[in-house]
């Protein structure tokens, strides 16, 4: 699994590191950076739990 954030959406809530810190990080820039290339299979659930918290719903994923 990858996961996109698009940064033109990102209001850096922070929901997404709420989910899982080691995906996401927010930044000085105030806004949600991810952390790796592929999402390791423990962290999926995680990842779809920001895709569905995400105010602004800017978090998007592939297989």
């Amino acid at each position: 699994m990858k996961v996109k954030i698009d940064e033109s959406l990102c209001e850096g809530h922070a929901k997404c590191m709420e989910a899982t810190e080691i995906v996401f990080e927010v930044r000085d820039d105030d806004l949600s950076h991810v952390l790796v290339d592929t999402v390791p299979p423990d962290e999926e659930a995680n990842v779809l739990r920001a895709v569905r918290t995400c105010p602004r719903a800017a978090i998007s994923v592939e297989d």
